[in-house]
């Protein structure tokens, strides 16, 4: 990363966001029940795991998880190429009649929230779906909204929000950072 890079989140807000999405979660669904949480490959992943444990310790109960890959429901695959590289999906048994958290780490355009929703569905009839995620950026493209926000950061086009969510909570961060010519 360049060194205009600006830090805008630091692990302790990260992880004070990500505790107040997990109540707010909570909040609005009364609890627990009938809740499947789902990341977005790939940046989704490590939040929804980490929600996931912040509701553990809430509610003391486990809440089903999984992850999505949204690779083949794109709608700029023509762009990227026809060979593209596939993750793994990985869904917690039925989601027919459960209400499903999409967790994500940046809402921008809400192109990849449309493409896992496409994909969500092809795994069943889910009873509601919400969205959690920890920066929205705004310039949406689609009429996408998030549910539940750590924070809104409002950013220029030319600018790229990248989120550090690896190891000890006091090494996590969000920085804004100028665009590369080849991004």
């Amino acid at each position: 990363m360049g060194s205009k890079e600006k830090v805008i989140m630091d692990g302790k807000s990260i992880d004070r966001a990500l505790s107040r999405i997990a109540h707010e979660i909570l909040e609005r669904n009364k609890g627990a029940d009938d809740l499947i949480i789902i990341g977005i490959c790939t940046g989704g992943i490590p939040l929804a795991r980490i929600i996931v444990d912040k509701i553990k310790k809430i509610e003391g109960v486990e809440v089903p998880s999984g992850y999505i890959d949204i690779t083949l429901y794109r709608d700029d695959l023509s762009r990227i190429g026809y060979h593209p590289k596939l993750k793994k999906t990985e869904i917690p048994g039925s989601i027919d009649d459960k209400t499903i958290v999409l967790v994500d780490d940046v809402l921008y355009t809400g192109r990849t929230i449309r493409a896992a929703m496409d994909a969500l569905i092809d795994f069943g009839r889910p009873k509601a779906i919400q969205l959690a995620i920890l920066v929205d950026r705004g310039h949406r493209e689609l009429p996408i909204r998030a549910d539940f926000v750590g924070r809104n950061v409002p950013t220029s086009r030319s600018e790229v929000v990248d989120v550090k969510v690896e190891g000890e909570v006091k090494e996590w961060k969000v920085v804004i950072r100028e665009r590369e010519e080849n991004e």
